[in-house]
């Protein structure tokens, strides 16, 4: 199946450059475009695109709000974060408003392409060398509300917990599973029974929760 893309920036240079690079690989189409939040929130229900690529400091309405109200709306569509610094003040928001996953601005053709295609799988972009840090500080300083009642954490099977922790890690169904020397499809299952018990909506929120649940702590 082909991945619907839709592409949000103010930077015009920005918008074409990405659409060039991605509908010139496979499996992957550029089906918009939009120049603020507004406009993203309007064309994500106009479209209905797989995964939304966003920029956060736009006018009119910046990616953060959107984010916000894309995820909360009737739609699938992933959000993959677009920042030009690795350690944007706003990212983390972001994340905790429901982003799949965040990609620096001069990522190349094919990490950007990878991105699509691993939010748009349902995974999380959570790059050990980049994301984890970036969760790790701000998770530090949240004062906003946390994602869902620490208790939640008693719910999860000892099993659970310790699938949780390496997703939070950053590591895979594939990566867990050998880590733990089970079948990826029982890690699967895992994966989706901690989201319904933590009512969180995917991996990127899990490991988020991890963190500010002190589940896990930074080095």
């Amino acid at each position: 199946m082909t991945i619907r893309v839709l592409i949000v920036d103010d930077q015009m240079m920005v918008r074409e450059g990405f659409s060039v690079l991605l509908n010139a690989m496979d499996g992957i189409e550029v089906v918009g475009e939009a120049v603020d939040g507004r406009q993203a929130i309007a064309q994500v229900a106009a479209l209905r695109p797989d995964v939304v690529l966003m920029d956060i400091r736009m006018p009119e309405m910046n990616g953060l709000e959107a984010t916000r109200q894309i995820v909360a709306s009737d739609t699938d569509a992933k959000v993959l974060v677009l920042t030009t610094f690795d350690l944007d003040e706003y990212v983390y928001q972001a994340l905790r408003a429901g982003a799949s996953g965040f990609l620096l601005k001069d990522a190349s053709a094919r990490q950007l392409a990878d991105g699509v295609r691993v939010v748009a799988a349902g995974e999380a972009l959570l790059a050990p060398s980049v994301t984890k840090r970036l969760i790790v500080e701000f998770s530090k300083l949240a004062e906003a509300p946390r994602l869902a009642d620490p208790a939640g954490v008693m719910e999860l099977t000892e099993r659970e917990t310790e699938v949780l922790v390496l997703i939070a890690q950053g590591l895979s169904n594939a990566e867990i599973a050998d880590r733990l020397m089970v079948a990826e499809s029982t890690i699967k299952t895992h994966v989706s029974r901690i989201l319904v018990k933590l009512g969180l909506r995917d991996r990127t929120q899990a490991a988020v929760f991890a963190y500010e649940t002190r589940l896990v702590t930074p080095a």
